[in-house]
């Protein structure tokens, strides 16, 4: 079984205060994933400088895959893998634009059990941005592998800019309350799979330790192996 896991950490600081990342370190752990897309988890303006300690992610079987070998992180987007993972290509920023610059990470992996693309993305407040960044990502697809969509797409509306636009592809979304995290009531952050039944059992990580680490609670899901499905998304019987 693949784990895989989104959350948005805001920069570390639980919902006031200094950052804390041995918090978000501990979370992590929680989660046990095999991957795992950050949002907000890159200083603004020292982004040379790690938000998360590498050896306190290397103890817990983490490494992050950059982009920018000068940065951990890529416009505030973090991809941690284990270190077992398999890097099919290296990963790319992608730029989408917006008031307060968004971005997203495109990986192409294998966890043991077939080649996928990660699509991780964190998406801007304004819903004409959010269309045009969603159709962006759409555009960064690769119609010969399964694709994985996850982060915090600011959207909490079904038919809503964003997640409107990604239907046709991605279907409809689990929708699950992951913000504030004191009392999850907004389905900001999600986890989309293509083919139709990629991804499964999304469900919230609500623990004591989450609630105090971010603002955010992390989504979790299981990863069907991608090896499962044909050309045209159906399920393979080789």
């Amino acid at each position: 079984m693949i784990r895989v896991a989104t959350w948005n950490i805001h920069r570390a600081r639980g919902h006031v205060g200094l950052p804390r990342p041995d918090r978000i370190l501990a979370v992590l752990a929680e989660l046990r994933a095999d991957v795992i897309a950050l949002q907000e988890a890159q200083h603004y303006f020292r982004r040379a400088t790690p938000m998360l300690p590498e050896a306190g992610l290397a103890e817990i079987g983490l490494v992050p895959l950059r982009v920018d070998p000068a940065q951990q992180g890529f416009r505030s987007n973090l991809v941690l893998a284990r270190r077992e993972a398999r890097l099919l290509a290296p990963p790319r920023g992608l730029k989408l634009g917006g008031w307060e610059p968004r971005g997203a990470i495109l990986v192409d992996l294998d966890l043991g059990q077939g080649p996928f693309r990660l699509l991780a993305a964190h998406l801007s407040l304004g819903a004409a941005r959010r269309r045009a960044q969603a159709a962006a990502l759409l555009a960064a697809m690769d119609p010969a592998l399964p694709t994985l969509l996850l982060g915090d797409f600011n959207e909490w509306r079904p038919q809503g800019s964003a997640l409107a636009v990604l239907a046709p592809v991605f279907g409809r979304p689990a929708l699950v309350p992951s913000f504030p995290a004191i009392r999850p009531m907004l389905p900001l952050d999600h986890i989309l799979g293509h083919p139709a039944g990629l991804v499964e059992a999304v469900a919230l990580h609500d623990t004591p330790a989450a609630r105090r680490a971010s603002d955010h609670l992390p989504l979790l899901a299981r990863l069907v192996p991608p090896w499962r499905f044909g050309p045209a998304g159906a399920t393979s019987t080789a």
